[in-house]
């Protein structure tokens, strides 16, 4: 990536940004390809989502994630780059995708804070497959037109725009100096409030009632018979309401409500938008190293302290959900094995209590050797055994089997990779696909031996009663 010395923004005036894309058109020219012009702000603290919501439409993709916990916010709309793959080598395929996109990219401004700079957001499926009629394809990323980032106290905007040798500079200068402007003293007065949908008309359950009790217990059979030791079965609910769902309807709700999770909104430019708020990291790589957790074992929130702490305690000494974490840590320690890290973790899971739910969970870092980039990562982590099982390839045959409807997004690694090859991408569980008055959500637990289908099947229910929580008023 070239970071040329300049700040065409800095200097406040249209000529010397139309200078500046002078030059861009002049290095398209000599390289043969267009380039990639990032161009980022220090601005005064916005909210993504807010700027979000003003300049959100149906018809164009966007990326928003937020945790407040953490303290970060990003939003990103429209597209000036995007990549599309599927395969078992889909990752790899879009770390080579960047590598060669960021070959011919000019950045200026700030590109040292964070969310500065283009950055590649995701759209991954679970499986390396696409499936007719799906309203995502297997793996899709794009660099967004115009993006919005926080960190703490510090936000930064960012106009991203591909340019030819014979773009028309004097229009391009006109819609970015316009953009510096309205990103410099945002208002905030186009977005209109969007209410979410009162309670659900209709509930459907995909593959009918009954079908994950019985799908359990052949799950159950299998694992008695040695075939694999654990599989995460999913339902899904769709949900019908006389109002149509709009995502940033949702969001602000969500972000409130569960403030240790990953909001997030997905949109293709279809219509439709995938939503949730998933407690799960699946990697971050930042500063040379990477932060990963095993996130498995569940049980649900008390009325009172006391009983709140009594479920805690049964969960942090249950053999059952032990077990399963443990199936969860030994696998991503396997898969990273090659990379002869040497990883960083508690002895014993820790719980993290959210809003509707206890799960245990071990945090895991380690310093990541030169060369090896977030995609390798993901690669290797997805899915881990919290949302496929153990043996992978028996467990993931059985899941396929055993599940009455695709996964799609659901479940799958969901972030993005900034122009340093760091980045965060979380698991897309906890979410919903939404589409006009309808929303499909997704709810799954781990099945190991000693499970019991109706135990398992209320577990769902009570990351149902959330979801739905979330989405309507009801």
């Amino acid at each position: 990536m070239k970071t040329p010395a300049i700040n065409p923004t800095g200097s406040a005036t249209p000529a010397a940004l139309r200078a500046f894309f002078q030059q861009c058109c002049a290095e398209a020219r000599t390289a043969g390809r267009p380039q990639l012009v990032s161009i980022s702000m220090t601005v005064d603290n916005l909210d993504p989502l807010a700027v979000l919501e003003s300049i959100f439409e149906p018809d164009e993709p966007h990326f928003y994630a937020e945790r407040p916990s953490a303290g970060f916010s990003v939003a990103g709309a429209e597209s000036a780059v995007e990549f599309t793959t599927a395969g078992a080598g889909r990752f790899i395929a879009a770390r080579d995708f960047i590598a060669q996109t960021l070959a011919d990219t000019i950045a200026v401004g700030p590109v040292v804070e964070p969310f500065a700079g283009p950055h590649f957001f995701f759209a991954a499926g679970f499986g390396d497959e696409s499936v007719p009629g799906a309203p995502f394809p297997v793996l899709k990323l794009f660099v967004p037109r115009w993006q919005v980032g926080r960190m703490g106290d510090s936000t930064v905007a960012v106009a991203n725009l591909l340019v030819s040798a014979d773009a028309p500079v004097d229009l391009i200068t006109a819609k970015v100096w316009k953009a510096h402007a309205k990103f410099g003293a945002f208002d905030y007065s186009r977005a209109r409030r969007k209410d979410r949908p009162s309670a659900p008309q209709m509930t459907e359950e995909i593959g009918g009632a009954g079908s994950y009790q019985r799908a359990v217990s052949r799950a159950l059979g299998a694992i008695g018979r040695g075939e694999y030791e654990k599989v995460v079965l999913a339902r899904a609910l769709k949900y019908t309401t006389a109002e149509e769902f709009h995502p940033m309807g949702i969001l602000n709700h969500l972000r409130q409500r569960y403030p240790d999770c990953y909001s997030f909104s997905i949109a293709g430019g279809r219509g439709q938008s995938f939503i949730g708020a998933s407690p799960e990291r699946l990697v971050r790589v930042a500063g040379g190293r990477m932060h990963t957790t095993a996130l498995a074992g569940s049980a649900a929130r008390g009325v009172s302290a006391s009983e709140d702490a009594a479920f805690a305690q049964a969960l942090l000494h249950s053999e059952k959900d032990l077990r399963e974490h443990r199936l969860v840590f030994d696998s991503i320690v396997s898969r990273l094995a090659d990379l002869k890290l040497t990883l960083e973790h508690a002895a014993h899971p820790r719980l993290l209590g959210l809003a509707n739910v206890h799960h245990l969970h071990t945090p895991i870092s380690a310093h990541l050797p030169v060369g090896t980039h977030i995609l390798d990562l993901v690669a290797r982590l997805h899915p881990t055994p919290a949302v496929g099982g153990t043996p992978q390839g028996p467990a993931l045959a059985a899941m396929v089997e055993l599940e009455s409807f695709s996964r799609g997004l659901y479940a799958g690694p969901q972030g993005w990779v900034d122009h340093r090859g760091g980045g965060e991408f979380f698991v897309g569980i906890r979410s919903a696909l939404i589409d006009g008055r309808t929303a499909t959500a997704y709810a799954g637990a781990g099945i190991v031996a000693g499970s019991e289908p109706d135990k398992e099947f209320a577990e769902t229910e009570l990351k149902f009663k959330a979801l739905i929580e979330a989405l309507t008023e009801s």
